[in-house]
C-alpha cells in the first residue's frame, strides 16, 4: 500500500483541508504556525490510529468542535484504491475502518501503510527512558515479523499478572510458590522476545552506521541491543527471574527480565544518550529511521511512509543533498520546510502550499 491523498475534518488548526502525497517526494511548504506539523500529525494519525505528539487525542480535536476525522486514500499493488478512515470524539472510542469495514486493531493490520516519523519532540527515543527504546525496537520487530508481535503481547500480559501475583505475596495473601508458573511464561516468552529484538538489531546496525557516517557522526557509529539476562533458555532465563525474588518482593514488581533491556547508541565509544549533542543525537535518529527504512525494503519489500517534519533547516548543504538523494532513493517521503531551497529537488516533487492552517495550493 502507497498513501495517495491525506483528508482531515476539525483536526488541531484544519477546518478542513486535503492534501495529495506522491509516489517518492512530496514537500509540505510554509511559514512558521501555518500547520505543516498538523499536516503530517494527521498523516500519521491516519495511517496509525494514534498521534506521534501526545498521548492525548482530546488535544488533537479542533478547539470548538466535538469531533475530528482523518481519512488517507491508499493505492495497493494492482493499483485499486481503498480508503482508510479514523474518526475520533473525546470520551468515545476511535471508529477505524477500511473501505467501510471496521477495524479493531489498526496497527496489526497488514493492509495499512507503514509509516516512521521524525520531529524535534522525537528525540526522546535516543535521549529518552529505555523504555521508549524497547517499545520502538518492539515495533521494528512487528514491522518486519508481523507473527512475531504478538510475543511482546503475550510478555505484557504474563508480567502484569506476575506483578499482581507479587503484591498478593508481598501482603500475604499468596504463597510465593505460586509465582513459578509465571516465571516460567516469561522465561518461555522473554527468551524468544530477546531473540527477535536481537535479530532486529542485527539487521538494522550496519546500514545505521552508515547512514549516520553519511550525515556527518564522526568516529565509530555502533548499534547494540543490550539484554540484562545472559540465558540460553527459557529455563536459565526463568531461574534467574526467580532469583530475584527477594528483589522483587522489596519493591514490588519484577525487577529481571527483556522489560529491562536497552537500545544503545554510540559514538566513539561513548553513549549518545548521556554525551552526545542534540545535533547528533538529531543525526542518529535520522540514521535508525533511514536504516529501519532500507531493511523493510529488502526484508518485506515494504518501505514505511517517511514523515520528516522540519529536518532539513539544522543541516547543511552537502548534509541535505545525501539526506534528500536517500529519501527519494525508496519508498514515499513527506518532508516539511519553510524555505522550499531547504529541500533538494523540491522543484521536481509535489509540493503542498500551506498558510495559517489551510491548504492553499497543490502542485501535481
Amino acid at each position: 500500500m502507497i498513501v495517495t491523498s491525506v483528508r482531515v475534518r476539525d483536526f488541531r488548526s484544519y477546518a478542513g483541508a486535503e492534501a495529495h502525497v506522491g509516489p517518492r517526494l512530496t514537500v509540505v511548504h510554509g511559514p512558521n504556525g501555518s500547520g505543516k506539523t498538523n499536516l503530517l500529525e494527521a498523516l500519521y494519525f491516519g495511517c496509525t490510529g494514534r498521534s506521534f505528539r501526545t498521548t492525548n487525542d482530546r488535544e488533537l480535536v479542533r478547539f470548538g468542535h466535538s469531533t475530528t476525522r482523518v481519512e488517507v486514500t491508499l493505492e495497493d499493488r494492482d493499483h485499486q484504491s481503498h480508503l482508510l478512515a479514523v474518526g475520533y470524539s473525546p470520551g468515545e472510542p476511535k471508529h477505524v475502518t477500511l473501505d467501510g469495514a471496521p477495524l479493531e486493531r489498526l496497527l496489526d493490520d497488514e493492509r495499512r501503510p507503514l509509516v516512521s516519523v521524525f520531529a524535534p519532540d522525537r528525540l526522546e527515543l535516543i535521549k529518552g527512558v529505555p523504555q521508549l527504546r524497547r517499545a520502538h525496537l518492539d515495533q521494528l520487530v512487528g514491522a518486519l515479523w508481523p507473527a512475531r508481535a504478538a510475543t511482546r503481547r503475550s510478555y505484557g500480559e504474563a508480567l502484569a499478572q506476575r506483578n499482581a501475583l507479587l503484591i498478593r505475596v508481598r501482603g500475604g495473601r499468596a504463597s510465593a510458590d505460586a509465582l513459578r508458573a509465571w516465571d516460567l511464561e516469561l522465561g518461555r516468552l522473554g527468551i524468544e522476545l530477546s531473540a527477535n529484538r536481537a535479530r532486529a538489531v542485527d539487521l538494522i546496525a550496519e546500514p545505521f552506521a552508515e547512514h549516520a557516517e553519511a550525515l556527518g557522526l564522526e568516529g565509530a557509529v555502533r548499534l547494540a541491543y543490550r539484554p540484562r539476562s545472559r540465558a540460553a533458555s527459557a529455563e536459565e532465563l526463568a531461574e534467574e527471574i526467580a532469583a530475584a525474588l527477594d528483589h522483587d518482593l522489596a519493591r514490588g514488581y519484577t525487577t529481571f527480565g527483556p522489560h529491562r533491556d536497552e537500545l544503545v547508541f554510540r559514538r566513539a565509544g561513548r553513549d549518545l544518550r548521556a554525551y552526545g549533542s542534540q545535533g547528533e543525537q538529531r543525526v542518529a535518529l535520522l540514521a535508525l529511521l533511514l536504516a529501519e527504512r532500507d531493511t523493510l525494503a529488502e526484508q518485506r519489500d515494504r518501505p514505511p511512509l517517511l514523515l520528516l517534519d522540519d529536518v532539513m533547516s539544522e543541516l547543511d548543504a552537502r548534509r541535505r543533498e545525501h539526506l534528500a538523494a536517500r529519501i527519494a532513493a525508496r519508498g514515499q517521503a513527506v518532508v516539511s520546510a519553510t524555505e522550499l531551497a531547504h529541500v533538494p529537488g523540491a522543484t521536481e516533487a509535489g509540493v503542498a502550499d500551506i498558510d495559517v492552517g489551510e491548504l492553499i495550493a497543490q502542485e501535481a
